[in-house]
């Protein structure tokens, strides 16, 4: 299985919108509508050389000091003629 590691920024939340959240049950950030901004993308061929990027991303200042963070996730395997395909080179 292939994955996508990710590094992102960390979306600031307001206090208002952290009661409302908690309030409602709801969630804070809701990834599927709106992703945070991305900042550097790498692909791995298997779950150790993604951990070993992921442990090399973290490292970087702004992940360090909580304004960006790491993400490892897991790609399915599209069909070839799909216009999002990777094919691994």
């Amino acid at each position: 299985m292939r994955f996508l590691i990710v590094r992102t920024e960390i979306r600031a939340a307001c206090d208002s919108d952290i009661a409302a959240a908690w309030a409602g049950g709801g969630r804070l950030r809701d990834e599927t509508s709106l992703p945070e901004a991305r900042r550097q993308v790498v692909h791995a061929e298997d779950r150790d050389a993604a951990l070993l990027l992921a442990r090399a991303l973290s490292t970087v200042g702004a992940v360090r000091a909580g304004r960006h963070r790491v993400k490892v996730l897991p790609i399915t395997d599209l069909e070839p003629g799909h216009p999002y395909h990777w094919g691994g080179s």
